[in-house]
């Protein structure tokens, strides 16, 4: 495993190792060409142009619903079950 010299979290490539050292550094390599916008990761970027292009690959079965992030989908398909992992304090 890769650890970081920062926080000493542990990774499990060289590559990620970099990637999270973005974190600390401020870095942000991965810049959109119709924006200029830049980010610490090459996933935010792809998530960012879908913006630009419309995309949403992520489909809800139930309701038709298209999502940009993966994540958005999950959050939806809990609400079909009825979950509602969050609660008011």
């Amino acid at each position: 495993p890769w650890k970081c010299h920062d926080c000493r979290k542990s990774l499990s490539r060289n590559s990620e190792l970099i990637t999270h050292q973005h974190l600390h550094t401020g870095e942000k390599p991965y810049k959109c060409l119709e924006r200029g916008k830049s980010f610490s990761w090459s996933s935010s970027l792809i998530i960012h142009q879908r913006l630009h292009t419309w995309e949403r690959p992520y489909n809800c079965g139930e309701c038709g619903k298209s999502f940009r992030r993966s994540s958005c989908l999950i959050h939806q398909q809990m609400i079909h079950r009825g979950e509602r992992p969050y609660q008011c304090e």
